[in-house]
This record gives structure tokens, sequence and C-alpha cells, in this order.
């Protein structure tokens, strides 16, 4: 691929603005030497204004999302992608976000232009363990982990059970819940249907990726051993019986 369309698919600007940052000598290699719009070197190779370049297609990244921000881009307000550098809203392929958290919900969401890697993540097949902490409104009454681990728990207006899940109790009205599919709104409608309300609620991993000490509206690439660890999760999610 042409530099030219190598950095203006990143998001750097049109062709025509990225052509016109090789004539004002603002790409160079990483010894400061000015690069042409037809040599050929490496992604890694390549520096804009001094900086390395973005990651290249097939990025995967986390961010700690915060209350208040929403993943859809039709939204109005404030947007998860306004929490990134503004180019990556202009990438080829689009940045998307794998699945959503709702705008009252913070956490660990997972980002990625690869539609397929997309795919493979969301689809129901992939049985990847999804933990939340919720904090509720009242307190646990004891019998909701035999209830979310029973595989017939049915939510409101749907036909089909949802499929078994981990309740671990951590305080009278505080829980960890671990999930293996994610429809709307579940984890606070999981609680609706037995009697409780969920004031506050955190995604703090998907698979074996947690949010790694990352506060909250930073993000950060994944790397080729983060996405090992994605399919490699320490904990799996109950069995029907």
């Amino acid at each position: 691929m042409k530099l030219v369309k190598l950095i203006a698919n990143l998001g750097y600007g049109s062709r025509k603005q990225v052509a016109a940052m090789f004539r004002e000598g603002r790409v160079t290699d990483p010894q400061g030497e000015v690069l042409y719009a037809d040599d050929a070197v490496s992604h890694a190779d390549v520096r804009v204004d001094g900086e390395a370049l973005d990651p290249p297609a097939g990025l995967v990244l986390m961010l700690h999302k915060p209350v208040g921000y929403t993943c859809s881009t039709r939204d109005r307000g404030r947007l998860v992608y306004d929490l990134l550098p503004p180019r990556f809203a202009l990438r080829s392929p689009a940045l998307s976000t794998v699945g959503r958290l709702d705008r009252d919900t913070s956490g660990l969401l997972l980002m990625t232009d690869d539609g397929l890697l997309l795919h493979r993540i969301v689809s129901p097949k992939s049985q990847l363990p999804k933990v939340y902490e919720a904090t509720l409104a009242s307190d646990l009454r004891g019998d909701e982990a035999d209830i979310f681990a029973s595989g017939t728990l049915l939510l409101e207006s749907e036909q089909t059970p949802l499929k078994p899940a981990r309740l671990q109790v951590l305080a009278p009205r505080h829980a960890r819940l671990t999930l293996t599919e994610g429809r709307y709104h579940q984890v606070r409608r999981m609680f609706a249907a037995v009697g409780n309300h969920v004031d506050a609620l955190q995604r703090i991993s998907i698979g074996g990726l947690d949010l790694n000490g990352l506060d909250s509206g930073q993000w950060r690439a994944l790397d080729e051993n983060d996405l090992a660890r994605l399919w490699h999760p320490s904990a799996q999610a109950p069995k029907s019986t």
C-alpha cells in the first residue's frame, strides 16, 4: 500500500491533505529523514510530525468507559469516541465498539476495526465470560445465585431463558455477576426480575482481559499477548445441570 493511502486510512487526513504533509516534510523516518510518497517503508519506520504512526488496520483496543458516555455514534452528547484521538473516528476500516455498554454503565469496552474479530467475540458461540460488579438498591435476599445459575430465568417480554450465570455475593448490596451472553440491559433486567434495582454497574473483565490498571477514560492498544489472554479466561462460566 502506498504511504499516502496508508496514512490517510489511519485518519490523518484526506489523501490530498496527506500528500500536502509529504510536500511539507512532515513525514519522516525514525532518524528524521524526509520520506516521499512512493518510498517503500514499513509501517513501524514512518513518523508524522516526529510521532510514530497509529497502529495499522487490525487495531484492537481496550477502553475504561466512564459513566455518561454512549457507544453509538448516532446518539447526542458524550461518545466513547471522544476519549480517543480525533483521527481514530476517521480510520478506514472504521473503528467500532465490540458490543455496547449503556450510558450509565462503566468499565471495560473493547473496540476494533477488524470485523471478523468483532463478530467472533460477540457471537454466542464464543462463550466468552463477561464479569460485572453491581451495586444494588436493596439487600440481596439469598436465592439470587440459584435463580441465575438455573438456566430457566426468563426476562420480561422474552421467550428464551437466560443461560446459566454465576453470582458472587460481595456484600449485602454488592455482587459480581458472570455472563456468557449479552442481551439488552441484561444485568439490570436480571436483578429487576428478582425484585431489585441496580444503582451502579461496571464491567470488570471480558474473557481473560480486565481493566489492568486503566483509569476511567484511559485506553490502550492490545498486543498479541493480550488477545491470547482474551480467549483463555481464568474463570469459566457455570454450566447447566
